[in-house]
């Protein structure tokens, strides 16, 4: 069982998925951020490739994004800080942060699922099945690549994820009509990646008005689990979102909690108190 399948099969309900971009705020950032959302509650790691024309985030995420490219991430760089994600290291080792949680594994730990969110664009510049292979090698668990059709997807590039053993997480908006929400649910593993409007991510939105969309997704009795983002901030709109799904996802509004900090793990620690506690 993978790490997406074992944390549902544990975990129901109230699943929180944490967006950060790689390489930002600083490049050597992405372990440390990564970690510190591990320890103070993340369910779900989603780690942004940065790119300079990302189709689905809005402005906050595009200037992380923008931050982490000018900082150096690429993605070589990428797949070499995360080398060590799940190896063993001494619990008193810099990386560790202190926390004692015994052998952190590079910060990360064995069980919390990390997933790669990025475009094709820099992935078939790298190469797909390089990408798909270095990706399973550091120890990641599944893909979001939201500009990835799904024709291609069946006739070129879904094989070579399942090779790699990485799940694939297709989004869906409230204009996805049941057939194709079926046929994306059939196709996705992991999760399915329920957007709560065709806009922008970090977009405020009125969970109250999309009450139709979220009881057709439970109607359709999806084989998935459903996590819904865009718009999801803090702990109001994340408990609005897990009514109608088994969790949620936040994004811009953890990179402003961390975009002018000095000490990443206490910012994150305040903002996911203010989401969980």
């Amino acid at each position: 069982m993978g790490r997406l399948s074992a944390l549902f099969e544990s975990k129901n309900r109230n699943v929180l998925n944490v967006y950060c971009t790689a390489g930002y705020p600083r490049l050597d950032s992405t372990i440390g951020v990564m970690q510190a959302l591990h320890y103070h509650g993340a369910d779900i790691i989603e780690l942004g490739i940065p790119y300079s024309d990302p189709l689905a985030d809005g402005p906050v995420i595009q200037i992380s994004g923008s931050q982490a490219i000018e900082n150096g991430m690429t993605i070589p760089t990428l797949f070499s800080q995360l080398e060590n994600m799940r190896k063993p290291v001494p619990v008193n080792d810099e990386t560790n942060l202190g926390y004692g949680i015994g052998p952190c594994l590079g910060g990360v730990g064995e069980t919390v699922p990390v997933v790669l969110m990025g475009y094709m664009n820099p992935v078939l510049q790298y190469g797909f099945e390089k990408f798909c292979s270095a990706a399973a090698s550091v120890g990641i668990d599944g893909l979001i690549l939201p500009d990835l059709p799904m024709f291609e997807f069946d006739t070129e590039y879904g094989p070579i994820i399942k090779k790699y053993g990485l799940d694939f997480i297709f989004l869906i908006t409230p204009e996805t009509s049941d057939e194709r929400i079926r046929l994306l649910d059939q196709r996705s593993s992991g999760f399915l990646y329920a957007v709560s409007s065709s806009s922008t991510t970090g977009t405020d939105k009125n969970f109250g008005s999309l009450e139709n969309y979220f009881a057709k997704l439970q109607n359709l009795n999806l084989k998935n689990p459903v996590l819904v983002g865009f718009g999801i901030k803090d702990k109001a709109t994340f408990g609005e979102a897990c009514k109608y799904a088994n969790g949620a996802i936040i994004g811009s509004a953890y990179i402003k909690a961390i975009e002018a900090t000095d000490d990443i793990d206490a910012a994150t620690k305040q903002f996911l108190n203010g989401v969980l506690v």
